[in-house]
């Protein structure tokens, strides 16, 4: 689906009229959510990895929780830059509706940061995308009865989360 401001722009006031996004002065949480955000890759990483013994749950198990995990990083990382913004959501749809309307720059800002040789603070629709297939993925993880993943799937889902917390470790880079 087509990335769209208006619509962003529309849900985003109607969540902050039902106060599951609400304004906040709570800037020190950045660099904490920043880190929950970094050392979640990590441990995304050491599950996604594992090669699991005779004794342990299958390897399919253990993928559930790499795509969980690496989903929670990139919501991690979300928070802390809706935080920079001056807010804070209360509910996964919330930091999505956030992430879009907040952080994808329209025409105007991007030509801005290009001319300040800024180009590296933009952040492209492309990565709210990121974030709705990560939050897709593990609801079907956390949630259905069995689904399999292939490796390159996991594998995308979590380089896809990669890109994203560095990305906004790259914009909040004055924090």
């Amino acid at each position: 689906m087509e990335f769209d401001q208006k619509v962003y722009a529309n849900l985003f006031k109607n969540a902050f009229a039902e106060n599951r996004i609400k304004k906040s002065k709570d800037s020190f949480k950045i660099k904490l959510f920043l880190e929950k955000a970094e050392n979640s890759l990590l441990i995304a990483k050491h599950i996604k990895d594992i090669k699991p013994a005779k004794d342990q749950p299958l390897k399919l198990h253990w993928n559930y929780w790499a795509i969980i995990i690496s989903y929670y990083s990139m919501l991690y990382a979300t928070k802390a830059a809706i935080l920079s913004k001056g807010y804070e959501v209360y509910d996964h749809d919330a930091a999505q509706i956030a992430l879009g309307h907040l952080l994808v720059p329209d025409k105007l800002e991007r030509n801005d940061l290009e001319i300040l040789n800024q180009s590296h603070k933009i952040f492209e629709d492309e990565y709210v995308h990121y974030f709705e297939d990560a939050k897709k993925e593990s609801h079907i993880a956390r949630y259905s009865a069995i689904k399999t993943y292939t490796e390159r799937r996991l594998q995308e889902i979590f380089d896809n989360a990669i890109k994203f917390v560095a990305k906004i470790g790259l914009i909040l880079g004055e924090h």
